[in-house]
C-alpha cells in the first residue's frame, strides 16, 4: 500500500510542474514543441503536421506559418 501512495505522490509532483510549467509561460504555449525539426525523429526529411515548416527551418512551431 506504500508503493501506491508514493506512485500517485510522484504522479501528482509531475501533473502539477508541468502545470506550473504551463501557467508560467506566456499564453501557456511550449515554446519549439515541432518534433519534425529533430533529426532523430524525423530522418524521412517530413514537415511538421501542425506547422508546415521542414526540418531545415529553425524557429518556434506556431500555427501562423502553416500554408
Amino acid at each position: 500500500m506504500k508503493i501506491v501512495f508514493i506512485t500517485i505522490a510522484l504522479l501528482a509532483i509531475a501533473f502539477a510542474g508541468i502545470a506550473i510549467k504551463i501557467w508560467a509561460k506566456k499564453d501557456g504555449k511550449f515554446a519549439g514543441t515541432c518534433a519534425s525539426q529533430n533529426p532523430y525523429l524525423n530522418k524521412d526529411g517530413e514537415p511538421c503536421s501542425f506547422c508546415g515548416k521542414m526540418p531545415d527551418e529553425i524557429g518556434d512551431c506556431d500555427s501562423k506559418s502553416k500554408a
